[in-house]
């Protein structure tokens, strides 16, 4: 098969995956409905059950409030002592063996592009995104087999079915080859990395979203007033402080990642253009974003700054990342205007 077949076979696979991503989210998104409609369920049983009189004892015959939220034993018994999964748990099911599928085609249409200009596809913003989206969405499920994350799901499925649909329409670049400042044995060590990196900093801005809009829930609540937009469907997800916590983790893993592409930068630099720093605009927006960040971690170990004022100062970390891939990219000719849409 020759390069420009593989090419087209690539992109063939690629909206395969983009297909099976859709009804990947679908699925997440019933599994969530169920089960933020289960998680109001029983949290309205709660409050009827502490509004029961203190001397109804318990040999008193049950009101139908107590029962009214009891999962029910069914009639034909699938297994002893088992049952069977709601609609909502086989969607979930059904979304995590979705998304692996179209995990698997992703990959796929990355190895193909590979073979079809015979280097590493991550030379463009393109495949820049490709392949970030590959990695957002194998590391959610591998961390998904050892944790209980369908929750988390339709938020991270979303994003990437988008990142693929802008990568395909507006940022696809004709396969070819590199360009000579590419041609080096960094292409594999600098930019891999900047890709893993982006995607944990994706998977850490996704559940920062969740937790802001959890406590902002929380304490709508506290102050005994209603949950507001989304709080049944934030009904079914996690507390704000867990949350938090994983996204705090995922950050602590990404930064030095991140610190690594931006030293592993200045030395590709001084190799193919004599200089370590030229104060080229994606060398000072990579340089921002790293600043951002620390600022963050910095906000999270000293007292006096609260946990929202450090969780938006992430969040606007990753607004600049998206910055630095979409409109310095495009917009900004510098000496890595190979990795955009402006010709070098």
């Amino acid at each position: 098969m020759d390069t420009t077949s593989l090419a087209t076979l690539s992109n063939l696979v690629l909206y395969a995956a983009m297909g099976v991503f859709a009804l990947t989210m679908v699925a997440f998104a019933v599994h969530l409905a169920f089960a933020s409609s289960r998680a109001s369920r029983v949290s309205r049983g709660g409050v009827e059950a502490a509004k029961v009189p203190v001397g109804v004892g318990a040999g008193a015959a049950a009101s139908p409030l107590d029962t009214a939220d009891t999962p029910q034993t069914p009639q034909t018994p699938h297994a002893p002592g088992t049952q069977r999964p709601g609609v909502g748990e086989r969607a979930g099911r059904l979304g995590m063996t979705l998304g692996w599928l179209g995990t698997l085609l992703l990959g796929g249409s990355i190895a193909l592009r590979g073979a079809s200009v015979g280097r590493p596809p991550v030379s463009n913003m393109f495949e820049f995104a490709c392949a970030a989206a590959f990695l957002v969405m194998g590391i959610y499920l591998v961390l998904a087999l050892r944790r209980p994350l369908k929750w988390l799901g339709l938020f991270i499925v979303t994003p990437v079915l988008l990142a693929l649909g802008l990568a395909i329409t507006v940022w696809y670049t004709e396969a070819s080859e590199l360009v000579p400042s590419l041609r080096s044995t960094w292409l594999v060590i600098h930019v891999p990395v900047a890709i893993l990196s982006t995607a944990v900093f994706t998977l850490s801005f996704c559940v920062l979203l969740l937790h802001l809009a959890q406590a902002r829930r929380e304490a709508r609540l506290a102050a005994g007033r209603p949950a507001g937009p989304g709080g049944r469907a934030l009904s079914a997800l996690p507390d704000s402080a867990s949350l938090d916590r994983t996204a705090y983790s995922l950050v602590v893993v990404a930064f030095p990642l991140w610190t690594f592409t931006l030293i592993a930068g200045a030395i590709w630099g001084q190799q193919a253009w004599g200089t370590y720093w030229s104060w080229d605009p994606k060398e000072v927006w990579t340089f921002v974003i790293w600043t951002i960040y620390a600022a963050y971690l910095h906000a999270r170990a000293t007292s006096g700054w609260s946990l929202r004022t450090a969780n938006i100062i992430a969040v606007v970390g990753y607004l600049a990342i998206i910055v630095n891939f979409t409109i310095v990219n495009m917009f900004f000719p510098g000496m890595h205007s190979y990795s955009g849409l402006v010709t070098p």
